[in-house]
């Protein structure tokens, strides 16, 4: 796909908090215009475009005179309050002069995970975009514990990349892309899978107002290239990068998506990354899903772990632990050992499927 980037018509860019700003509390302004200009640029040349923002909690910590970003809840949840406001003013006032509306879209990653709310996400993006507004996103820190605590924007960025089946996501950070430390820091141009060895060369963050680092964007590349999204984890210095990668010039590493892109209906399960418990299966069953396309019956689990409830998204692992598809269950995790034992002859196949194939998607 990367020589056809100059016909991609839909993308994400994600801006790290590095990007933004010039030191704690302190935005970039200068940057932030540059960034709304080549916005305006893409646009031009029909590519839609939407924007995935951090740095609400940074400048949060500016004006309550932070220099640490804060561990306790209540002060996160405060930086992000008071910095989010000057966030997106700023981006207002850097694309009023190309005449582009902007829509705030404060998010949490539950909203992407839960079927009904992810489809309303996904239909109020599309509206924007059809009204030619430019959607920027941001984690709606103030009021999700869990995404302040654990959450990032990469991963964020990568689920609206998802649902809005953008054709790429850019993630723009400090960084000019994967880099090799083995080889003296060189630069991995392409990466076609996320391998044990890949996820080796990652490290976290050791910025004071910034979460994630390359542990974070290995993750996010994983979720959208499994829906079909190429990803660029380039560096935003320079903001006409994106123009330059997609007339197939600029640097960074291009994380290739996969050749067959999930159908439609099971892009939400691809992009879930959190389940209830963990099916372990012998090699008929893994083999029948992987390359027959069957349902999960129950006489192919060998092993149950974790606690959960009929309806919940699920794993199932191989023989050898790797979990290689995920499903949403009919049955609960106390319900699966009786039901060989009460099915045989013809309905057995209907009785004691565990998850059906329309409620499945492969991971490998």
């Amino acid at each position: 796909m990367k020589d056809d980037l100059a016909a991609v018509k839909r993308v994400v860019i994600k801006l790290g908090t590095g990007v933004l700003t010039s030191g704690i509390g302190s935005l970039d302004r200068d940057r932030v215009q540059r960034i709304a200009n080549e916005v305006a640029s893409l646009r031009t040349r029909g590519v839609e475009v939407l924007l995935v923002s951090s740095g609400a909690v940074g400048l949060g910590m500016g004006l309550l005179g932070l220099s640490r970003r804060p561990k306790d809840l209540p002060t996160l949840q405060a930086c992000a309050a008071m910095g989010q406001s000057l966030l997106i003013n700023t981006w207002q006032e850097a694309l009023r002069p190309h005449g582009i509306p902007v829509a705030q879209i404060l998010l949490t990653r539950e909203d992407l995970r839960a079927r009904q709310r992810h489809n309303a996400v996904l239909r109020t993006l599309e509206r924007l975009i059809a009204c030619k507004a430019l959607p920027i996103i941001n984690e709606n820190d103030t009021v999700s514990a869990a995404e302040i605590r654990f959450g990032d924007n990469d991963t964020l960025s990568a689920l609206v990349a998802s649902v809005t089946r953008a054709q790429v996501l850019f993630i723009l950070s400090t960084i000019e892309g994967l880099l090799d430390l083995n080889k003296g820091g060189e630069r991995i141009p392409i990466i076609k899978a996320i391998t044990p060895e890949i996820e080796a060369l990652a490290f976290d963050t050791q910025s004071a107002t910034a979460v994630g680092g390359m542990v974070s964007k290995l993750a996010a590349a994983r979720i959208a290239m499994r829906a079909g999204c190429a990803v660029v984890i380039a560096s935003g210095s320079d903001p006409a990068i994106i123009s330059r990668i997609l007339n197939g010039s600029g640097e960074g590493t291009f994380f290739t998506p996969k050749s067959d892109p999930i159908r439609s209906k099971k892009r939400w399960l691809a992009i879930q990354d959190r389940t209830g418990g963990t099916l372990h299966v012998d090699e008929g069953a893994a083999s029948a899903l992987r390359e027959g396309g069957k349902s999960l019956l129950a006489h192919g689990i060998i092993r149950i772990e974790g606690t959960f409830a009929s309806g919940e998204l699920i794993r199932i692992a191989a023989p050898d632990g790797k979990v290689f598809a995920l499903g949403i269950t009919d049955r609960s995790a106390a319900e699966i050992p009786a039901c060989c034992e009460k099915t045989v002859g013809a309905s057995r196949s209907r009785q004691s499927c565990v998850v059906h194939r329309d409620n499945l998607v492969l991971m490998d």
